[in-house]
């Protein structure tokens, strides 16, 4: 459910601009690191903006290697408030790698003696799906449900461009990290075969991509037993910041089995877009009328195409065909709009 401080149509979620840079970059700065999808460059963050405008121009509906770049507006002042984006498919480029956790039972009769070994492999499993990612609020709006807006419009952005996404989705959440922006995951393992810091091969990855594991990543399994305490423990972990997010991923259908990210260990979360609990319980009409004083549990209401996408909160009457005259004169919105909702 989503607090009743978020007021109808106080905030929306819509595509970005190549304008937003500056808002953006602000974003990027509060992150703390380990947060590849924004990173805190600006020629960097640019190529995203140009990437995601090209995504949201681009006339061919079939999946290839789009980025579409949302962010969360107060509509009064045009405040930016959060990022959120959804990737078309993953490993369109160069392979998307993950690590799976696997288990390995070992028996000695001599001994009378079993053993289970846990290991890491290197997969790509995912390739081909869709990604949900770049969740980040500024610290000031993280309390009344303005997080949850943002996460969710990316799903009813989904369900308005069906044909541009996949059959599976994968959230990957950032790990464990100290204070200093370390990972212990990382120190434990990749730092051995790269020679480079978290902070260090994070921004690397962030600017450059991440062809340069597929080049240096050994191919075969790790036993984690192997690993530091503080590796092991970190091992499909969220970073405290994203245990929220997490929480929201699996209460929309996510399920956790088993891969993590090959930098800092944090969970990769997957599902069936069609079984995602926003698209399954979004329903489509057509605004009929607007109306003062529509009353009733807000609803999140989504309206147009590509550029033109942006969702927002707002209670619905006469099964969503009369939407607050208040809250639509500010969005455009006219009888005739078509809008999707579903419950908050």
């Amino acid at each position: 459910m989503i607090a009743p401080s978020v007021l109808p149509g106080e905030w929306r979620v819509r595509p970005a601009r190549a304008d937003d840079l500056p808002s953006v970059l602000e974003l990027a700065k509060l992150t703390g690191g380990g947060f590849t999808n924004l990173p805190q460059d600006e020629g960097a963050l640019a190529r995203r903006l140009a990437w995601s405008d090209a995504s949201f121009a681009r006339a061919d509906a079939a999946p290839a290697n789009e980025l579409y770049l949302l962010l969360l507006e107060e509509v009064a002042t045009g405040r930016i408030g959060g990022t959120g984006m959804v990737f078309s498919r993953v490993g369109a480029e160069w392979p998307f790698y993950s690590y799976k956790i696997s288990t390995l039972t070992q028996t000695s009769k001599e001994l009378d003696r079993t053993l289970r070994v846990e290991f890491l492999s290197l997969t790509s499993d995912f390739d081909g799906a869709s990604e949900v990612g770049g969740l980040f609020l500024h610290p000031d709006l993280r309390t009344g449900g303005l997080g949850r807006l943002l996460a969710r419009a990316r799903y009813l952005f989904i369900a308005q461009h069906r044909a541009r996404f996949g059959d599976r989705v994968i959230a990957e959440l950032r790990g464990v990290m100290d204070a200093d922006g370390n990972s212990p995951f990382w120190d434990a393992l990749g730092a051995k075969f790269f020679g480079l810091s978290f902070p260090e091969a994070d921004r690397f990855n962030a600017v450059h991509g991440n062809q340069f594991i597929a080049d240096l990543m050994p191919r075969h399994p790790v036993y984690t037993n192997l690993l530091s305490e503080d590796a092991r423990a970190a091992i499909g972990q969220p970073h405290a910041t994203g245990r929220a997010a997490l929480a929201m991923l699996l209460a929309e259908g996510f399920g956790f089995d088993n891969y993590v990210d090959i930098f800092d260990g944090g969970p990769t979360v997957n599902a069936r877009i069609d079984d995602l609990k926003s698209i399954r319980g979004a329903r489509e009409t057509e605004v009929a009328a607007l109306a003062d004083g529509v009353e009733g549990p807000p609803q999140l209401v989504a309206t147009g195409h590509l550029h033109n996408f942006q969702a927002f909160l707002s209670p619905l009457a006469d099964a969503g065909r009369t939407l607050p005259a208040a809250v639509a004169a500010p969005l455009g919105l006219t009888p005739g709009t078509r809008i999707r909702h579903v419950d908050c």
